[in-house]
């Protein structure tokens, strides 16, 4: 279904991409699901997807791990460290 999802869907990644744009652009959010990140990895995979769901930028899990893991970034790699155990 994945390689489906990426032929037909191709707009997911780049929703992907919109939505950690938004998150970013909203401090106190960044740091509510940083911190939930750290308690709750999986959590906040679902708070991301939740979020792009109300902003109409809908995303899978495996769509924000990918997005995150490609992302050229020392913010967001420093993220990823600390949140690894759900990511």
């Amino acid at each position: 279904m994945n390689i489906l999802r990426k032929t037909f869907f191709p707009m997911s990644s780049s929703n992907a991409s919109e939505l950690y744009k938004r998150i970013q652009q909203d401090p106190e959010h960044t740091q509510a699901l940083f911190r939930q990140a750290l308690q709750d990895p999986k959590g906040a995979l679902q708070a991301i997807c939740e979020f792009g769901q109300a902003l109409n930028l809908p995303v899978t899990e495996d769509e924000v791990k990918q997005h995150l893991a490609n992302m050229d970034d020392a913010d967001t790699k420093q993220w990823l460290i600390k949140a690894r155990g759900g990511l």
